[in-house]
């Protein structure tokens, strides 16, 4: 299917609410900082936001570079995989509703959720030992991430019960094994933190594993917990700040996410 490269941005802001129109433009920003932070995978990886107040959510058209993503290109879904809103007729990857609408609807809390295919997140969910406690960025994440064996392709609904009940109904950092990183986060902003630190850490992992797992420094169990307690806590005041800052890094660059 060819895309509608002509549609109008303005169109699409006149026909949905403003609370449709805030969370297109946080997922936009989203993709975009996906692309600064390379956690891109061609056009195959995938970032959803849930449609306030509705069981529909937003994700990439199929096709689409993540920096070539803005508030009024994403496509709108419901959760049997019905296209709503395709302003540039491109569909959406069937794999990437698989997963989403799986997370949507296992989690009606959770309003955003970011898969990547990084080369470091990659790599740990094929490690047998997982996500080990060896830095401060993994202990954002680590005590709560949850794991799902491999299926191959995600092209089967059938896998989303068993994909739902290994993500649990806490976690908000999940390891696809073989396969990549999921985030789950209540807003655009949370998500995107979690996948930040559960990326990062894969990262830190497969340069310390570079020396042999012998060589390397697990931190105490009560060191592990005192950071995570404090990294997760729901109302750290870095909340209302980072977010902010990354929106200007994008707004410094002329990066268009907003349109």
């Amino acid at each position: 299917m060819s895309a509608n490269l002509k549609y109008n941005p303005k169109d699409v802001r006149a026909r949905v609410s403003k609370e449709e129109w805030d969370m297109r433009v946080d997922l936009a920003a989203a993709y975009q900082l996906g692309a600064i932070y390379k956690w891109t995978d061609l056009i195959y990886t995938h970032f959803s936001g849930r449609v306030p107040g509705t069981d529909d959510f937003l994700i990439n058209p199929y096709g689409m570079m993540f920096d070539e993503i803005t508030a009024s290109n994403l496509v709108k879904i419901d959760e049997n995989g019905k296209i709503l809103d395709d302003p540039l007729g491109m569909g959406v990857n069937e794999a990437g509703f698989i997963i989403h609408s799986c997370m949507h609807k296992a989690r009606p809390e959770i309003n955003c959720v970011i898969h990547t295919h990084t080369r470091a997140g990659v790599a740990v969910s094929a490690m047998k030992c997982g996500l080990l406690p060896i830095s401060q960025h993994a202990m954002r994440v680590q005590p709560e991430v949850t794991y799902h064996d491999y299926e191959g392709v995600a092209l089967y609904k059938d896998e989303q019960a068993r994909m739902a009940r290994d993500l649990g109904t806490k976690s908000k950092a999940m390891i696809l094994r073989n396969h990549g990183l999921l985030s789950l986060g209540r807003t655009v902003r949370e998500a995107f933190e979690i996948m930040y630190y559960l990326d990062a850490a894969c990262q830190i992992q497969i340069d310390a594993l570079a020396g042999g797992l012998h060589n390397v420094q697990v931190m105490s169990d009560d060191a592990a917990k005192k950071s995570y307690d404090r990294l997760s806590m729901e109302d750290s005041p870095r909340e209302g700040r980072d977010w902010p800052a990354l929106l200007r890094l994008l707004d410094r660059r002329k990066i268009d996410y907003r349109s």
